[in-house]
């Protein structure tokens, strides 16, 4: 049996989880520096901490009211292998199953600069 302030908890909890998820539905806009755009799933984007920092944080930023997030310094064939990365890590994610993820050998330090800013 739960008292009242055992229920305002589970009732915190539950409204805290909510919004969690209610943060990863949707779809987030990434521009690379050519300008061409990348709509992916949020859930996603949040395989990169940096883009959830930049789209969940409280304090009105741009990128969190318009659900896009402009990298001048990632070129458009880069940032489609990181949106590429996210969708791979997030199938991978349960560890049951494992698959290689593939890099050309040709982009890997500008992939690794990127994934380094993007905290991947």
């Amino acid at each position: 049996m739960m008292g009242k302030g055992g229920e305002a908890a589970a009732s915190a909890q539950h409204k805290e989880e909510n919004e969690e998820e209610g943060d990863m539905v949707g779809v987030v806009k990434l521009i690379s520096a050519e300008g061409f755009e990348f709509v992916i799933d949020k859930k996603a984007a949040m395989v990169s901490n940096t883009l959830r920092n930049m789209l969940t944080s409280p304090g009105g930023f741009a990128e969190t009211r318009e659900g896009e997030v402009r990298f001048p310094e990632i070129s458009t064939a880069i940032l489609e292998k990181i949106c590429q990365y996210f969708y791979w890590s997030l199938h991978y994610a349960s560890g049951k199953e494992t698959a290689e993820f593939p890099i050309e050998p040709e982009i890997t330090l500008e992939l690794m600069m990127a994934a380094n800013y993007l905290d991947t």
